[in-house]
């Protein structure tokens, strides 16, 4: 309100004193590296904020390797262990609302999102704005041609092996594809049949029977030509979109995207779990793009940075980030306005990520899917078995024992000696 008394005493001043000069916005960068499309998809948010207010402006910016943190980073999940090795650079997001004596309560966050992004203290490290959980993707007319009920969508594992060979009869080429294998097939594939990714010494350990018998499977189907597989990212889900593949394990936050392709129509359906593990299923994990914030700020920044943190996390935008992204709302009372607001076909997937979450907070100490070298590692290895030249457990105990390797060499020299004591 500093400005409206501003201009109020400018005017009743006599005409020959000069006019104050407002004060100038304080400047906020907001870096990534996104695509274009995605990154078009920001500024309606960004440029709202800059609209809203005046005395804080934020500008998006793309980043580059090498250079300093800027005030405000988007950082992806291939991209999360590099941040952490570089935490120093950051500042926890309690700090900075503390500071700026903006009112937060990171409790308020529902759970399976907080626990994703806070450290051993429970301060919240980065703000989980993007996030999204694994489900499965069908086509439903290809699903019909079939002859299978796109109603009553697989469940299992091994009824989606008994839907791919009917798809593959009707004269699908691809009747199963996933995105992002390290982070479906591994991670959360552990999670949702209560498998271990790491010990209780944060070492490794997602060669276990459970990961074993499912890549074993997944060969099968690969050599049967059930299973296409298009790259270690994201390649898989425009293949779906076009309506080339059947079926399609990916983000829960593609939902958006596919429902408003009229040419698709799409069914939306839990990540299946093998019914021979006992106590399956369990729940799958949340994780994605989060914001980090620069440790070295000046004070009106942290003050601005702290105004753009409490408008994301206003129930209007994140209902927004919901529509236009698929991504979860990150309180409880943000769900609940976008289940009061939004129709029943848009909060298909969101009902389904919910299901599978449960929020629970159970994570594992370690998610490969976020500490890139590993994540590559992974890929590599699952590759050698789709191409034949590896059988599944050799393949997952060479990934293991490289990516341990990995692990002990970015660890400080205690934490590494200790680990190879603890072996």
């Amino acid at each position: 309100m500093a400005g409206l008394s501003l201009a109020t005493s400018v005017s009743a001043a006599p005409a020959s004193t000069a006019p104050a000069q407002a004060a100038s916005p304080v400047q906020i960068e907001f870096s990534h590296q996104l695509d274009e499309e995605r990154a078009a998809r920001l500024e309606p948010l960004i440029e709202r904020f800059n609209g809203q207010q005046k005395e804080v402006q934020v500008r998006i910016v793309r980043r580059v390797e090498g250079e300093a943190p800027k005030q405000i980073n988007l950082v992806t999940r291939e991209e999360h262990s590099r941040f952490v090795a570089n935490k120093a650079k950051f500042k926890p997001l309690n700090e900075v609302m503390l500071e700026a004596r903006q009112p937060f309560d990171s409790r308020k966050l529902s759970p399976e999102l907080r626990d994703a992004v806070a450290n051993a203290k429970g301060q919240l490290f980065a703000l989980p704005v993007a996030f999204s959980t694994p489900v499965l993707y069908f086509n439903k007319a290809a699903f019909r041609k079939a002859g299978l009920n796109p109603e009553n969508p697989p469940k299992t594992w091994y009824e989606t092996q008994q839907a791919a060979g009917k798809l593959a009869d009707s004269g699908s080429r691809c009747p199963f594809t996933t995105s992002w294998p390290a982070w479906v097939q591994i991670d959360n594939l552990s999670a949702w049949n209560g498998a271990e990714v790491n010990d209780a010494k944060g070492n490794l350990a997602f060669n276990g029977l459970a990961q074993v018998k499912h890549v074993a499977m997944l060969a099968t189907w690969y050599k049967s030509k059930y299973f296409i597989y298009f790259g270690r990212r994201d390649e898989a889900d425009r293949r779906f979109a076009d309506g080339e593949c059947a079926m399609l394990t990916g983000s829960s936050a593609l939902f958006a995207n596919l429902s408003d392709k009229k040419s698709l129509e799409v069914g939306v359906s839990a990540l299946p779990y093998h019914d021979d593990v006992r106590g399956a299923p369990k729940n799958t994990l949340a994780d994605g793009a989060s914001l980090w914030i620069a440790a070295d700020m000046k004070p009106a920044e942290t003050k601005g940075v702290a105004k753009f943190v409490n408008y994301v996390l206003s129930p209007e935008v994140q209902i927004e980030l919901t529509v236009a992204g698929g991504f979860l709302p990150m309180t409880p009372v943000a769900r609940a306005a976008a289940d009061s607001k939004l129709l029943k076909a848009d909060l298909a997937g969101l009902q389904v990520a919910y299901a599978q979450l449960q929020g629970r907070t159970s994570a594992p100490l370690i998610r490969v899917s976020q500490i890139e070298p590993v994540r590559i590692i992974v890929d590599e290895e699952l590759e050698s078995v789709w191409a034949g030249k590896k059988p599944a457990k050799e393949a997952l105990d060479n990934a293991v024992q490289r990516g341990n390797a990995v692990l002990q060499a970015a660890a400080p020299p205690a934490a590494a000696a200790k680990a190879k004591r603890g072996k």
